[in-house]
């Protein structure tokens, strides 16, 4: 109700906006903490994944950092082994789905 009252003046009281911005700043720097961790997180399991050092994920606290780390993702050269076929080759074939009984023939 306050901040409304403060809104409806003609001339708010410095000192009071002063006070509502002061109190602002820290809800403002946890809130982007938060975002940063948002987007962080995913990042740094995706890179561990890809082979790169999960730490490329700081990236993401600099302006435009995602987009550079979007870019060595999408054309470097990810440094994971592929399964081999020989992987495969051990285990046993899935077994054919029972068919229906064939009808009686008279």
């Amino acid at each position: 109700m306050h901040a409304v009252a403060l809104l409806l003046q003609n001339q708010p009281d410095p000192e009071l906006v002063q006070k509502m911005a002061m109190a602002m700043i820290p809800i403002f720097f946890i809130l982007m903490l938060i975002g940063i961790a948002i987007v962080m997180v995913p990042f740094w399991f995706i890179l561990k994944k890809a082979g790169f050092s999960p730490w490329l994920s700081l990236l993401c606290i600099v302006p435009l950092g995602v987009l550079v780390l979007l870019y060595i993702l999408a054309f470097a050269e990810w440094r994971v082994l592929p399964v081999s076929d020989a992987m495969w080759q051990g285990q046993p074939p899935y077994p054919h789905p029972p068919q229906a009984p064939y009808p009686p023939q008279a």
